[in-house]
């Protein structure tokens, strides 16, 4: 039997309070308090002169300053409702695991940076570096669905925690084999050991999800939150590596990215109060089964190779100090995209995404060809502002697509062929910019993935369409 978690109330120590303890109120933001019930209703009770419902004094009462009248809640219109993301965190316990999370979330966009840092400076090869780095990445996409898995079935903190400590150590040992120059079959020995990092993305879209599984307009904003977090995390995250490694010594960023890792993990899987409960198991089986589970991760396949194939041939067309800074201004664009989309009232379909995606990113193509640096940066930011409206929608059809009891694996398997896809479009891009005519050709690689992903996302709709005529006749 589990042991209960205490917290310090102002009479001394209490039992702290589960997700099932508040559930009843998460569309008032407001501590769940037991109402005690009286023999008698009250007296002049407007409703009972009017023949309406009967209220006692075990029915909780509104008031004015009652977040869920503002936001609306489920089935009701908004009033005055003007920042929804302040009535998304004024839920109990919401600062606390997002905050959290994303500190553990901040060293995803680390480690690939300062392992090629590191190996690089030590072993003065940069393709060894990245053959480590794609061994690590290959492993990993083997890994994730299973370590999701597990927390599906089993519960985040009981999993997640001793995950992170085992990745953390792997990284630890792989900068030690740096630092003492080991033989290099160690460093892919040891790559393999940072496998088993859990997706602490995907656990904190997985309370969202729970949280609010009867606000769907709620929810839409928080997977525009989590979406644009993302986004900042691998738009901050590869600068800080390089100031680290730079400023102090190489093995500099793998340290800080470890620290900041398993601490951000330990504190997100200590907030128990938002944890989901462990649904009860299903005969569904895996997500995979689910009825255009697969064309999904086929478009994800293919927009992740739009994001693999531009920052490489970026990097290489730019080919200086502010081809970093330039790059994050999609990052910038798509983080801030991301935010406005959770403020919108209606979203998108993934088609329609998509072939906004397909339309900016021709404009970094237009920018390179006519050789204007600020024009490519420009460029840059507008097309990232399709990114994150992309991403939110798609995650959001895998979260309906996936069975409760594997909500964590479904969403691991989207992240596993998004990853799949960034660096096949790392590959593409690398050999594009070796091999380019012109200096702008490798900006017609990320355009034909968008393109791509568009037609596969065109192809599912047609079959599900197909599929939904045949169960009407």
């Amino acid at each position: 039997m589990p042991q209960p978690d205490l917290t310090l109330t102002p009479a001394g120590p209490a039992l702290a309070p589960r997700y099932d303890d508040f559930a009843r109120t998460t569309d008032t933001a407001r501590p769940y308090v037991p109402a005690t019930r009286t023999s008698s209703p009250r007296p002049h009770d407007p409703a009972r002169t009017t023949g309406g419902p009967a209220r006692t004094a075990d029915a909780p009462v509104r008031t004015t300053d009652d977040p869920a009248r503002k936001a609306g809640g489920p089935g009701r219109p908004a009033v005055g409702a003007r920042n929804p993301y302040r009535l998304l965190f004024a839920r109990p316990g919401t600062r606390a695991f997002a905050a959290w999370g994303l500190i553990a979330r901040l060293p995803a966009g680390m480690f690939g940076v300062s392992a090629v840092i590191m190996i690089a400076a030590v072993y003065d090869s940069y393709a060894l570096a990245g053959a480590v780095t794609a061994t690590g990445l290959a492993v990993g996409s083997v890994t994730a669905p299973l370590i999701a898995r597990l927390v599906d079935r089993h519960g985040q903190a009981r999993i997640a925690v001793p995950a992170a400590a085992y990745a953390t150590l792997g990284h630890l040992v792989l900068a030690l084999c740096v630092h003492e120059r080991a033989p290099v079959w160690a460093l892919f020995a040891t790559v393999a050991l940072t496998a088993t990092s859990p997706n602490t993305g995907g656990m904190s879209r997985a309370r969202w999800a729970h949280m609010l599984r009867d606000d769907p307009g709620a929810l839409h904003t928080a997977n525009s939150f989590e979406q644009a977090a993302d986004e900042l995390c691998f738009m901050l995250g590869p600068v800080l590596a390089a100031v680290l490694c730079s400023a102090l010594f190489p093995q500099a960023g793998t340290l800080a990215a470890a620290a900041l890792f398993l601490g951000g993990t330990l504190l997100f899987a200590a907030q128990r109060s938002t944890e989901p409960p462990v649904a009860p198991r299903t005969p569904a089986g895996s997500p995979l089964r689910a009825p255009g589970m697969v064309p999904l991760l086929a478009v994800f396949l293919a927009t992740g190779a739009v994001f693999g194939s531009m920052e490489v041939v970026t990097l290489a067309y730019v080919d200086g100090p502010v081809a970093g800074p330039v790059l994050a201004l999609q990052a910038a664009g798509s983080c801030a995209a991301g935010l406005l989309y959770g403020r919108a009232r209606r979203t998108a379909r993934l088609r329609t995404c998509l072939a906004a995606m397909t339309v900016l990113m021709a404009l970094p193509l237009l920018a390179a060809s006519a050789g204007s640096l600020l024009a490519l940066a420009a460029g840059l930011l507008v097309a990232g502002m399709a990114t994150a409206p992309t991403m939110v929608t798609g995650m959001g059809l895998v979260q309906r697509l996936t069975p409760a009891d594997r909500l964590n694996e479904g969403m691991t398997l989207a992240v596993t062929a998004l990853l799949a896809g960034i660096a096949t479009g790392s590959a593409s891009g690398g050999w594009a910019a070796d091999h380019a005519p012109f200096p702008s050709f490798g900006f017609l690689i990320p355009l034909a993935a968008a393109t791509t992903a568009l037609a596969l996302c065109a192809a599912r709709d047609a079959a599900a369409g197909m599929t939904k005529a045949r169960r009407s006749w």
